[in-house]
């Protein structure tokens, strides 16, 4: 079995080894009624598969054959959806990146939201092994009635299997566009022993497992006592939270001690927050 793990540990030179090159994008419209496919495109390791739910939105479930990223790697994503159309984006499992000899691997997700349409970006967690190297950028364009709820979450090293993450190269930009008017940007980089630069107050005082979700929509606003009181329903000593509404958006940020910890918190506050479940594959 190919282990990526293993494979990215090669002293072979970055010639030599093989690269992911994957992208995907789809297309959904409303059609009586309903949200359904309109274009589907998928190369290389990025894949998108669309299983059947019932009284849920369309949902679209991504897949990186590879098994995870390494250096060199390259993964692009592009979802639109017409107007009134509603679908949920996630993933089948968490994303990994592995150690890199060769520089950065990179992941650019583009998403274009019609009239009146809602895209649920959903993923489960990214998981950075020790020496990784991600470069991760997320750009949007909301229609001016449109509604966008994203997520991400990142885990450095897993805690039950007694991983330690000494060194760690990350980066993810976010850039969300409201009638081509910039409404939220957001950038990330850590870089080193995150035990080092978690550590204090500031940070995540020493927690490696963190979330982000953005709610930019008309009504993120009016949302804020709920996800306040959902927060203050998840285990203090485990989790760590806080939320705030400004300008047609909401943003709550998390961390936690384990990547268990942070799974059950956010899937608590999700599920509340939306009134509804999560997609299956989060509990699969």
């Amino acid at each position: 079995m190919y282990d990526a793990g293993v494979a990215s540990q090669s002293t072979a030179s970055a010639r030599e080894l093989q690269r992911v090159n994957g992208h995907a994008r789809a297309g959904f419209r409303l059609s009586e009624g309903s949200t359904r496919l309109a274009n589907l495109y998928q190369s290389g390791a990025a894949k998108i598969r669309l299983p059947k739910v019932y009284d849920e939105p369309t949902t679209a479930v991504l897949i990186n054959t590879a098994g995870g990223l390494t250096g060199g790697d390259r993964l692009s994503l592009e979802f639109h959806l017409a107007v009134g159309a509603h679908a949920i984006v996630t993933s089948q499992a968490a994303e990994r990146a592995y150690r890199s000899q060769t520089g950065p691997a990179k992941v650019t997700a583009k998403f274009q939201v019609g009239a009146g349409a809602k895209l649920e970006w959903l993923p489960q967690e990214t998981i950075l092994f020790d020496a990784s190297n991600l470069s991760r950028t997320i750009e949007a364009d909301l229609a001016e009635d449109a509604g966008l709820l994203m997520l991400e979450s990142v885990i450095l090293g897993r805690k039950a299997m007694g991983e330690k993450v000494r060194s760690v190269f990350f980066r993810d930009s976010w850039r969300i566009r409201r009638s081509g008017r910039l409404v939220f940007a957001d950038d990330v980089r850590l870089e080193g022993d995150p035990e080092v630069f978690l550590a204090g107050p500031a940070t995540t005082s020493g927690n490696l497992c963190v979330a982000t979700l953005l709610d930019c929509s008309p009504q993120a606003e009016d949302h804020l006592n709920l996800a306040r009181s959902l927060i203050g329903a998840l285990p203090s000593d485990r989790v760590r939270a806080a939320a705030s509404a400004w300008n047609g958006q909401l943003v709550a940020r998390l961390t936690a001690v384990s990547g268990q910890d942070l799974r059950t918190a956010l899937v608590s506050f999700l599920t509340g927050y939306r009134s509804a479940p999560l997609p299956r594959v989060w509990h699969c």
